[in-house]
């Protein structure tokens, strides 16, 4: 239809508040390798954002960006044509409109008219029909008709399929059902927990508050597994009074165990001194001097980063607790020395996906060996700190094969050290607590146990 002589053409609508802090999240996930979960929170903060809002903001811009490569293959197929000839900006936009259309109940004309007005406002007319046709054609289908026409076959690359099915590249599916071995059945309920919003866990402090005592306090629920642990439904816990007394800390209730364990490993001889070799940002660190604050043992924290340092220091004010600002394969401390070290290894992250929405298009296969390789180095550095009979707890957040079983194994080869069977470390909490694994290590899994996805072995020192 020809507009009139004369008649101009309506102001272009730009994205409303929600959908426009979706998208700016996006383009610095893009642009600048940006974190979606600091760069949202300090956006609504910004603009005012509450609410109904900021709620659609959060959904919008986390859901995109943990879907992102399943967004890309249906744009892709969508647009005829690959995404890097697509204008960074458009893709950024079309990944908003697809998102909307293909996994909420947004109505479909809202996602896409919304989009294109941006786009022209971006670009041109032009541009905004390309994001108008994309779009369409996308809406045309629901997700399960896309996946079903886009995913590997089930019979030829059954774990292609369930990792392309929950959005997950297909060497994280891979590695997860690896790990999982003889439970391999359990992928697609493992991949689906990463897309569910996990519950904040507390921390109370021992020694200063029981859990049941946080939780009454917190409006919370008194944890399964962590004798200290609390989980919080939702709001902001930086508000709450024990936070900022120093009373609780927010922690993954799998952290607090992996914590808890090293203190409970059978010991020959004294357990005065404990080191927490990669302590970063410092939440072990402070709940193992909180358990040593009550006995005669003593805590060393080693990190070299000097921002995660300040963050240690910060979190163990008041404990007893030295740190030291230097790299754990070279700390300078007498050998032999300890009787509990904590090796929390830098790891790809793979067990935390939920918590950081973008991570698992951001990580990439080649990650793995220089990082299995320092975590080595580290446990080797661990054991050699460890003292004739102390007990080394090697653990990270991650259950790739490479960065668990394999960095044990290899220490088991040449180092003086013997496992020790770490299921009853873990199973000593109010309620019983399985599926921890075949032994001797321990498995944790967020489909199963609610935590991040931690591994933990313990070994004895021998010489």
């Amino acid at each position: 239809m020809t507009r009139p002589p004369g008649k101009r053409r309506p102001p272009r609508r730009p994205l409303d508040p929600a959908r426009r802090a979706a998208f700016d999240v996006l383009r610095a996930v893009s642009e600048r390798d940006a974190y979606a979960n600091l760069v949202l929170p300090a956006l609504l903060k910004e603009r005012g954002i509450t609410g109904r809002d900021a709620a659609f903001a959060t959904e919008l811009a986390y859901g995109a960006c943990r879907a992102l490569g399943l967004l890309d293959a249906v744009i892709v197929h969508a647009a005829n044509r690959p995404v890097d000839r697509i204008d960074p900006v458009l893709l950024d936009l079309l990944r908003l409109g697809t998102y909307q259309l293909l996994r909420t109940r947004v109505d479909a004309h809202a996602a896409v008219d919304t989009a294109v007005e941006q786009a022209a406002i971006e670009f041109d007319t032009a541009r905004a029909g390309f994001v108008n046709g994309t779009l369409r054609t996308i809406a045309s289908r629901d997700e399960q008709s896309w996946v079903a026409d886009l995913a590997p076959q089930a019979n030829s690359d059954p774990v292609g399929h369930i990792a392309f099915t929950h959005a997950h590249p297909r060497w994280i599916g891979q590695a997860f059902a690896d790990a999982l071995g003889a439970d391999a059945a359990e992928l697609g309920a493992l991949l689906a927990s990463d897309d569910e919003r996990p519950l904040v866990h507390l921390a109370a402090r021992p020694g200063v508050l029981t859990a049941d005592a946080l939780a009454e306090a917190v409006d919370g629920e008194v944890g399964r597994y962590s004798p200290y642990a609390v989980y919080l439904s939702g709001g902001d816990p930086g508000r709450l009074d024990a936070m900022r007394d120093g009373a609780a800390q927010v922690q993954d209730e799998g952290s607090q165990l992996v914590a808890r364990a090293l203190t409970l490993a059978p010991l020959e001889g004294t357990d005065a001194r404990w080191l927490d070799l990669c302590a970063g940002p410092g939440g072990k660190a402070s709940l193992l001097a909180a358990l040593a604050a009550g006995t005669d043992a003593h805590v060393t924290a080693v990190e070299p980063t000097p921002h995660r340092a300040e963050l240690v220091e910060q979190a163990v004010r008041g404990l007893p607790v030295d740190v030291l600002r230097v790299d754990g394969r070279a700390t300078g401390l007498p050998p032999a020395s300890f009787d509990r070290v904590l090796v929390d290894a830098p790891c790809t992250g793979l067990g935390a996906l939920r918590r950081r929405p973008e991570a698992r298009w951001r990580r990439q296969p080649g990650d793995v060996p220089p990082l299995a390789k320092l975590q080595k180095e580290l446990l080797a550095a661990a054991i050699a700190l460890t003292r004739d009979g102390g007990v080394v707890l090697y653990a990270t957040c991650s259950p790739h094969l490479a960065e668990t079983v394999g960095v044990v194994a290899d220490a088991l080869r040449r180092q003086p050290v013997e496992a020790l069977d770490t299921r009853p470390l873990f199973d000593a909490g109010p309620t019983p607590m399985t599926g921890l694994g075949a032994g001797p290590h321990v498995q944790l899994w967020p489909h199963r146990h609610g935590t991040d996805a931690m591994f933990a072995a313990a070994l004895r020192v021998r010489r």
